[in-house]
């Protein structure tokens, strides 16, 4: 019986909100070339995956992180899957938009209010560290993070290192590559390309 990350993990691929495609990479913004990219904005299209998300994030919180007063999504992608949260919870809502020329916090936040902040996914973490400082320079408690989906890289770790913050993931990399191998997504030369990649995303970026 598949847990709670495979069955995720097959959702995300079976809508193509992940997509694999290690012999022709993705180039992320900063140019490095992956060989995988993700889409959560798909997953709303999609009633029994976005329900199957926000009971992940739910329980993730539930278990994790203690006497949270506000679920904040992060804009665009993480502000869905929030909101489902924050009505699960009946919890109050905000988002943080970095890209605002204005506040970039929208909704009612308190000073000395915790907060989870809500991503679809955790690569680098460069972009969900901002979002903490934006929360907590408006006088919020930043008690964790929460996302659908984490790449398993070891630059997120050395980003969160020091900061007393957690994370937590619904589903991980680990997982989508299992189920990907499993239901023939991806050939036993590509998962391979795609471990390599997760080893050393430098390395393989050069050689690609």
């Amino acid at each position: 019986m598949l847990g709670q990350r495979e069955i995720v993990a097959k959702n995300l691929l079976d809508i193509h909100a992940v997509t694999l495609r290690p012999d022709h990479p993705f180039v992320w913004p900063n140019g490095m070339k992956t060989p995988l990219n993700t889409d959560s904005r798909y997953t709303i299209s999609y009633p029994y995956v976005r329900r199957n998300i926000s009971v992940g994030l739910t329980e993730q919180i539930k278990h994790h992180l203690d006497d949270v007063d506000v679920i904040a999504g992060l804009a665009i992608s993480g502000i869905p899957h929030a909101a489902y949260v924050a009505e699960r919870l009946q919890k109050s809502m905000i988002y943080v938009d970095l890209q605002a020329d204005g506040s970039q916090i929208a909704g009612v936040l308190e000073k000395g209010q915790r907060v989870v902040l809500v991503v679809d996914n955790l690569a680098t973490g460069v972009t969900a560290m901002k979002a903490i400082k934006v929360i907590q320079n408006a006088g919020g408690i930043v008690a964790g993070v929460v996302a659908v989906f984490d790449d398993e890289l070891a630059e997120l770790d050395k980003q969160f290192k020091g900061t007393g913050i957690p994370y937590y993931t619904v589903t991980t990399l680990t997982a989508l590559l299992e189920m990907a191998s499993q239901h023939n997504y991806i050939d036993d030369e590509q998962l391979a390309s795609l471990q390599a990649w997760h080893k050393d995303p430098r390395k393989w970026a050069e050689e690609h």
